[in-house]
């Protein structure tokens, strides 16, 4: 038997920073619909808006290892 390939961790990296920007698109789509009604929940707005922020966090970094400033 052999065993399928793995992935090497650049290929991981992508996967997960693409995961990572759908959720933040999906979070954005959320939030705009909860504030467009006019009747949101504050505090669910802000967890909302609290993970959406830690996403982006998450997706600058992974973005960084990816591809790495390099200073000329």
């Amino acid at each position: 038997m052999t065993e399928p390939p793995l992935l090497s961790r650049e290929e991981v990296l992508r996967i997960k920073l693409e995961l990572l920007q759908r959720e933040h698109r999906d979070l954005d789509d959320a939030i705009a619909a909860l504030d467009q009604g006019g009747r949101a929940d504050q505090l669910t707005l802000r967890r909302l808006k609290k993970r959406k922020l830690m996403l982006k966090d998450q997706i600058t970094r992974i973005s960084d290892e990816i591809t790495p400033d390099i200073i000329a």
